[in-house]
């Protein structure tokens, strides 16, 4: 049994209640979530701290890779886009904390894109349906060719941290972010479950606990309008 987070981009409040609640019911359970730790809300900072120091695992989303590139790598294209994508609250939260800076890009790049579980598959955007031809459950199951194909895809608009196109059905249920749902979404024929619940906009973020492959409860709480930037809205 395992407890998976939606997208936080910045919401420590939020993020901080929802974990509060989750294990006051499941006081042993292995946290996770599918990433966006960072952007639009207004403490980055605070969420990637939180989410080291608490052991909450993750798979990075694409605004934590825009994140590490713009800052190690500033030519490359993820690097650019992420001048459009909410940066400017992420920026602020570091403002006078430059010096954790390097430790918190480790952190999101030295996570797994993402978490092959018995429970569950957990990723930010999920494996696309228009990798069915290359992903034969042969190959599911060869976890060097499925990372070779994931990271050869990286910046693809179907790759793991950008696809909004349908998921592949892969036997087991598929967690994921990126897309945003006004309540948690299950696609039953792709066997999906869409849990980021846009806590940036002032809706909610959410969590699922899974055992098995089966939803045994959803949580969620109201987002907490500290963290929000009206920007975003």
């Amino acid at each position: 049994m395992v407890g998976i987070i939606g997208d936080i981009h910045g919401c420590y409040n939020t993020l901080f209640e929802l974990v509060k609640q989750i294990r006051q019911k499941y006081p042993n359970i292995e946290l996770y979530s599918v990433g966006d730790l960072v952007d639009r809300g207004k403490f980055s900072y605070e969420v990637v701290d939180y989410v080291r120091k608490e052991k909450i695992k993750f798979t990075p989303g694409n605004h934590d890779y825009m994140f590490y590139y713009f800052m190690k790598k500033p030519v490359s294209a993820l690097a650019n886009s992420w001048l459009y994508n909410g940066y400017e609250t992420t920026m602020q939260s570091y403002e006078d904390k430059y010096d954790k800076l390097g430790e918190h890009l480790d952190v999101i790049i030295e996570a797994p894109l993402y978490y092959d579980l018995n429970d569950c598959f957990i990723s930010h955007a999920g494996i696309s349906s228009a990798f069915e031809k290359k992903l034969s459950p042969k190959v599911l199951k060869d976890k060097e060719k499925l990372n070779e194909i994931i990271l050869d895809n990286i910046d693809s608009e179907e790759g793991i941290l950008w696809t909004r196109n349908k998921l592949l059905n892969l036997g087991k249920l598929q967690v994921v972010g990126h897309t945003r749902k006004p309540d948690i979404l299950i696609e039953e024929t792709s066997n999906v479950v869409y849990i980021d619940t846009s806590a940036y906009t002032g809706n909610k973020l959410s969590a699922i606990i899974v055992e098995n492959s089966k939803i045994i409860e959803i949580l969620s709480v109201p987002s907490n309008t500290e963290d929000l930037s009206f920007m975003y809205f």
